[in-house]
């Protein structure tokens, strides 16, 4: 597989090979659509909470006799059935929304997720993204002259100047190969790959 190598104008200079195991797979939708939600699945903390009967504010008392005023039987006010009463399944805090994806899986999904950039146009490679200062103007003046906008970095190597560099930047994702997640790939218009990280990629999803 060969993958567009783009120079500091964003023009495609030449090609570069890439691992085919990893940059030409199948497209499978059904694994792709797997292993987005069980990311979006295990990144959730699960704080909510509701009361049940025993946990909400109310009195013992009966709210009126049992019999002989020609309503429904009641007992408590806490009743599911009442305004202001408990939930019969409530949520827990401690609720476990994970999910367990097989890491065969996880790599195979991710290889498929890479190799449909690629196909699509979406998957570029430069030799590397580096800024001499800790500053977000001198980054988004790069990308700018790269004609890229909406953009998901993943450089071998993430310095403090690069880092810094790209946080203040709306829609812009600088990371490294081992940092690189399947919601972030499938969202970003354009994914940036610099040689030294395809190796990395090569090892991780091949």
């Amino acid at each position: 597989m060969q993958l567009e190598l783009l120079n500091e104008q964003g023009q495609a200079s030449s090609k570069v090979d890439a691992p085919d195991t990893v940059f030409a797979r199948d497209y499978n939708e059904a694994l792709i659509h797997q292993i987005v939600v069980a990311y979006q699945a295990n990144a959730r903390q699960g704080t909510r909470a509701q009361k049940d009967r025993q946990m909400v504010k109310h009195s013992t008392k009966k709210p009126w006799k049992q019999k002989g005023t020609g309503r429904a039987r009641a007992g408590m006010t806490s009743s599911p059935l009442w305004r202001g009463g408990g939930r019969t399944f409530p949520n827990s805090p401690d609720e476990n929304f994970s999910h367990k994806v097989n890491k065969k899986m996880y790599r195979a999904g991710m290889a498929a997720i890479f190799s449909q950039l690629a196909r699509e146009g979406r998957l570029a490679v430069v030799d590397s993204i580096k800024v001499d200062q800790p500053k977000t103007k001198l980054l988004a003046a790069k990308l700018k002259a790269m004609n890229l906008d909406h953009v998901m970095v993943i450089a071998d190597e993430v310095d403090e100047n690069l880092f810094l560099a790209s946080r203040n930047l709306a829609n812009v994702l600088v990371v490294e190969p081992r940092y690189a997640d399947p919601l972030s790939l499938v969202f970003y218009k354009k994914v940036l790959v610099t040689k030294g990280a395809i190796d990395k990629l090569k090892e991780m999803f091949a």
